[in-house]
Parts: structure tokens; C-alpha cells; sequence
């Protein structure tokens, strides 16, 4: 298995002034997951764009540091000064960080649900234009498995929070309740969705939606209960309301300092609140330089989460300590790996001896039926395969567990029995469940394995 590399740059190590210049707008990520996959060096590529980070999965065709240099240059064509903000993990950490963002551990608002889905339609997008493949997409899976751990065992999604939520909660902090408060969404994306509906659950009656597509807007608007206004009332409308949310998904801002500099005119000193949750960022920062102005975007919002997670530290520590179980247990697979050739090549002698004995003997039995002859036939394997049982279990043991004397054994095993060189060269089997299978996903499996009943 080639090394995963992950590149990138999130909430925790870029402002939000540098993730708005690498951010992917939804329509050219296609054509960027494909310049990211034919870069030299690269076997297969994942792309993960969210208001919060932007990341490079790759798998290395060949060295992984070198690999990893490629992709950092891919970030800095983007933006010049992306370098010191950019994170490289390989092999082993990389996995670590891929288990931690499916899980939401590495989110501003950890448990929240929505990067799951969003590393889920990532993999769709590298499915379809061919730069995801099977080694990528049994990462994925894997980390799909323990994201499923963390929310079933854990407490840390319940009541979760995400962006979105937290949003309308400071609206409400500000205000101190919604009831009879005159709300704002821009745009009718998810987020813009998300944050209407919490808008609503947090009091807020009135809620208007403007989205540059109509259809768009008046569906939103009819889900909450809220009313669609034309886009071309934004400004018109920011003389009016409250509180404004937007995220729109547009390349640049929509609402501009020229014109809330001439909405604060009309509203005569009534204050205006703003929360900014696009990236690239909806409202010029300048209007928060405004008076009766306050502007919150994505990074205020961090600040904000942050006086809350102290409460869940215990879910977060128990959620860390499965992507520590799991990561272990990928780990061991992964170097299990290794002795797949001496297993198919040995299993593959035990069989051919077996099944060579069979027909040699069968002509001597003669008046046997073709049910019969296929039972015995049956037997053979039965019994080459339990003999085998043992044996090769050890030998993925050791194997897993990086034994000093994993490497010793299977030379051993291949002198003993005069194993092909040539079958000991031969790369590991891809498809999960064929020797040696694949990392088990569930409660019962771990359970039997844990009792000394796996294979």
C-alpha cells in the first residue's frame, strides 16, 4: 500500500483571509480534483473543501515525502503565502488525521455532522472522475467505520452543534430572545438552511430568505414557514431587519461596505447584526468598521465554541481513545499485509496436495456418484483448510503485531513447504474480505476477536 499523504490547511492553522483564497467553489471542484489526481507522484487523490479546511488526501506512487512536496506547491499556485499555514502528515499520522475529520474532532464545533457527509460527497466527486481508488477508498471506509463508533458510543454528537447552530445561538446571545426579531438568510444553500432552522427552533418568527435563484428561496422559505424576497431587495431589505446570516457560496461578497455605509443612513443608528458564515467570506470585513455595525464571521464564531467545549472533554477523550483503538487495529492490518503472498501460495499447496490425493484415489472407488465424488472432493478442502487454520492465524498475528520474528517465520514456512520466490513477490490481494480481510467494522466482530474467536 502506497503512503497516504494529507496536505492542507484548516480553521486551526490559516485565518479565514487565506481560506477564502483556497477554497474551491462548488463548480470547479471536479476540474481541481483532477489536476490534484495527475500530478506526478500521484497514484489517486481525494479533495475535501469546506468552509473550515481545505485538504489534499493522496496516495504516494512513489516516495511519500516527495509526493508530498508536489501537492504543497498544488496549494501554493493558489496562494503564495499558503506555505506556513500548510500541514503535512504521512503514513501513519496522515491515517490519524483522516479518522479525527471523519469523526468531527478536528472541527470548530467537534460532534458536529456535517463533515462526514461533506468526506462522503468527496469520495463520490473521486469515485466518479476515477482518482479515487482501492486503497483511498479502504481508507474511507475505515474512517466511515470509526466516525460510526464515535457517534454510537460516544455522547459527543448528541445535541451536536455545528456552525450553522452556533450562529443562531450568538444571534439569540446578542438579542436575548428572537421572539418579534425581523431575521435575514442569504442564500439557500445547507448551511444557509441549517442556520434558518435553528434561527427558527431559537424563537425567530420572521425570517426572510433571499437566494439569487427564486425556486431556491421560496423552497427554503416555505420549509420554515418563512417568506422569499427577490435578490434584488437585498439592499432594501438590510434596511429593515435585525439580523442578516448569509452564506451564499458566491466567489466574492455580496454585501458590501458602500452599501450598509448607506442601509445605516436610512435606519437612523438601529443597530445591525451580521454573521458571516461563507467562506469565501459573504460581507466585506470593512462593515464591521461601521457604526451600530456588528459583524461576526467564521473565525469570531471559533471563540465562541470554544467557551463551550470544555463541558464535553470527557466525550471528546472517549471518542480520541477509539480513533486510538482503531488506528491500532488498521495498523496491524496493514502490516498483515505482508504475509498475504505466503498465505495464498501455502494455502494454494495445502489444496493442490489435497485435491491431487482426491483424484488419485477416486478411480479405485469406483461406483461412486457424482454427489459422492464431490462430497470427498469437499473433505479434502475441509481438511487442508482446518489444518491450515493455526498456522496461518500465527502468522498474520505476528505479522500485525510487527513481531521480530514475523519476517523470520515466513521464510521459515516457505523453506519448509518450497514456496515460489517469485509467490512471496506478489502484491496483496485488494478486495476486503480475501486473505488477509479487511479491518471488521462492527461491534459483534471486534467482540468475537477480542474473546479469541477471529480468524
Amino acid at each position: 500500500m502506497g503512503d497516504l499523504v494529507v496536505i492542507g490547511l484548516s480553521h486551526r492553522t490559516a485565518p479565514v483571509e487565506l481560506r477564502e483564497q483556497i477554497a474551491i467553489p462548488e463548480e470547479a471542484l471536479e476540474a481541481t480534483v483532477r489536476e490534484l489526481g495527475a500530478l506526478e507522484g500521484v497514484a489517486e487523490a481525494l479533495l475535501v473543501s469546506t468552509c473550515n479546511r481545505v485538504e489534499a488526501y493522496v496516495v504516494a506512487r512513489g516516495d511519500g515525502a516527495t509526493c508530498a512536496a508536489t501537492v504543497e506547491g498544488f496549494f501554493r499556485a493558489r496562494a503564495a503565502t499558503a506555505g506556513p499555514h500548510l500541514y503535512r502528515k504521512l503514513g501513519h499520522d496522515a491515517t490519524r488525521h483522516l479518522f479525527r475529520v471523519a469523526s468531527s474532532l478536528d472541527s470548530m464545533v467537534v460532534g458536529e455532522p456535517q463533515i462526514l457527509g461533506q468526506v462522503k460527497d468527496a469520495r463520490e466527486l473521486g469515485q466518479r472522475v476515477g482518482t479515487v481508488g482501492a486503497l483511498l477508498d479502504k481508507l474511507l471506509s475505515r474512517a466511515f467505520g470509526v466516525a460510526k463508533r464515535v457517534r454510537t458510543e460516544t455522547a459527543i454528537a448528541r445535541n451536536s452543534a455545528s456552525v450553522a447552530s452556533v450562529a443562531a445561538d450568538l444571534a439569540g446571545q446578542v438579542f436575548g430572545e428572537l421572539k418579534g426579531r425581523l431575521v435575514l438568510v442569504v442564500g439557500a444553500g445547507k448551511m444557509s438552511a441549517l442556520a434558518a432552522r435553528h434561527l427558527g427552533s431559537a424563537g425567530a418568527e420572521d425570517v426572510l430568505v433571499v437566494n439569487r435563484s427564486p425556486a431556491r428561496a421560496e423552497k427554503l422559505a416555505a420549509e420554515i414557514g418563512g417568506a422569499a424576497r427577490p435578490w434584488s431587495d437585498l439592499e432594501q431589505l438590510l434596511g429593515t431587519v435585525d439580523i442578516v446570516i448569509s452564506s451564499t457560496g458566491a466567489p466574492q461578497a455580496v454585501i458590501t461596505r458602500d452599501m450598509v455605509r448607506r442601509v445605516m443612513k436610512a435606519r437612523r443608528s438601529r443597530s445591525l447584526f451580521l454573521i458571516d458564515i461563507a467562506v469565501p467570506r459573504d460581507v466585506e470585513p470593512e462593515v464591521g468598521k461601521l457604526d451600530d455595525v456588528y459583524l461576526f464571521d467564521v473565525d469570531d464564531l471559533e471563540k465562541v465554541v470554544a467557551q463551550n467545549l470544555g463541558a464535553r472533554q470527557g466525550d471528546v477523550s472517549r471518542a480520541e481513545a477509539i480513533v486510538d483503538e482503531e488506528l491500532r487495529r488498521f495498523g496491524e492490518w496493514q502490516r498483515s499485509l505482508g504475509v498475504v503472498p505466503t498465505i495464498t501460495a501455502l494455502r494454494e499447496r495445502f489444496l493442490g496436495v489435497a485435491r491431487a490425493e482426491v483424484e488419485r484415489v477416486l478411480p479405485g472407488l469406483g461406483g461412486l456418484s457424482d454427489k459422492d465424488a464431490k462430497t470427498l472432493r469437499q473433505l479434502a478442502d475441509a481438511i487442508a483448510n482446518k489444518l491450515l487454520h493455526q498456522p496461518l492465524t500465527q502468522l498474520k498475528k505476528e505479522a500485525g503485531a510487527a513481531s521480530p520474528d514475523a519476517d523470520a517465520a515466513v521464510e521459515l514456512v516457505r523453506k519448509l513447504f518450497a514456496l515460489s520466490d517469485d509467490a512471496a513477490a506478489q502484491p496483496a490481494a485488494e478486495t476486503p474480505g480475501q486473505a488477509p480481510d479487511a479491518p471488521p467494522d462492527d461491534k459483534a466482530t471486534r467482540s468475537k476477536q477480542g474473546a479469541g474467536g477471529g480468524k
